[in-house]
């Protein structure tokens, strides 16, 4: 039997690209699909207790083992900008165009473009906290290339690839992917954990 696991999140894309990592290991069950109808604030300036807030919150309304992520993209040229406001970089509503334009204007014809991704996943299982972290190295594109994925997946080109994470499949982009290691990091641990 697959084991059940809610994911604190609505973000329907992130939903997709994790079932995809926990096929045929876990019944990933999102936030709606669980009638967990909240919106968990992330007023914290670190990944790791952003993540640590959203699971705990679920924890909480649930008693079920949950788990939760937060990522964010810094770029070295802006000191780390956007970080942890990735995803309202540009201000609310969150717009992944607005955030992308601003990030693109900010950047201007900077030689230095290298940026990575940092995913931190906050896993809650049997009333206890663990964390996992994911990173991918790449640079920020001059332009848009593709239109696959969400968020800055249009303009991050991972080291070591020769497309866009926007030109990518969900294949493709999982061979690089900083959600997709921090995501290997929580299977290797639930697989050895949950019987």
């Amino acid at each position: 039997m697959i084991n059940p696991i809610i994911f604190a999140s609505n973000n329907q894309n992130k939903v997709a690209e994790i079932r995809k990592v926990l096929e045929g290991l876990f019944e990933v069950v999102s936030l709606k699909e669980g009638g967990i109808d909240v919106d968990i604030p992330e007023p914290f300036d670190t990944l790791e207790a952003n993540a640590s807030t959203k699971s705990a919150t679920i924890y909480k309304l649930t008693g079920s083992n949950c788990f939760s992520e937060d990522t964010g993209l810094f770029v070295d040229a802006l000191n780390g900008e956007p970080g942890v406001k990735s995803a309202r970089y540009a201000g609310e509503p969150s717009s992944n165009e607005a955030n992308i334009q601003k990030l693109l204007t900010k950047l201007n014809a900077a030689k230095n473009r290298k940026a990575h991704f940092t995913t931190v996943v906050s896993l809650i299982l049997n009333g206890k906290e663990y964390q996992f972290e994911g990173i991918c190295e790449g640079m920020i594109l001059e332009k848009k290339r593709g239109d696959h994925g969400f968020g800055y997946d249009a303009i991050f080109l991972p080291d070591g690839a020769t497309k866009s994470f926007g030109q990518m499949t969900m294949e493709e982009k999982n061979l690089f992917s900083h959600r997709k290691k921090a995501m290997s990091k929580l299977i290797d641990f639930l697989s050895g954990n949950m019987g």
